[in-house]
């Protein structure tokens, strides 16, 4: 418990106080910085992401039965039919 005054009431702590200081205080005048991180400041370099070669939309396919040539929408699943339209056969794949 905190020691009370004569009067009864308790005693205020007093708060320490902290002098915070910055190392960049200390650094002297004649020491130079130059910050590497962030926006180029080159003004004539140009930085772009290379173009990755886009996968076509279609993938051709040739019928087992008639052997005719067709294109096809590139599948998104792993298992899939493809349907001839000339002789009606149905391939499965996966």
């Amino acid at each position: 418990m905190a020691a009370k005054a004569p009067g009864g009431k308790p005693r205020k702590r007093k708060k320490r106080k902290l002098r915070l200081s910055l190392r960049s205080s200390k650094m002297k005048k004649t020491d130079s910085y130059s910050d590497q991180l962030g926006w180029s400041t080159d003004v004539g370099r140009t930085v772009e992401e290379q173009a990755k070669p886009k996968a076509p939309d279609k993938i051709k396919h040739q019928c087992e039965m008639c052997g005719s040539i067709m294109q096809v929408p590139k599948p998104k699943k792993s298992r899939y039919t493809i349907t001839c339209p000339h002789c009606e056969h149905a391939q499965m794949f996966g």
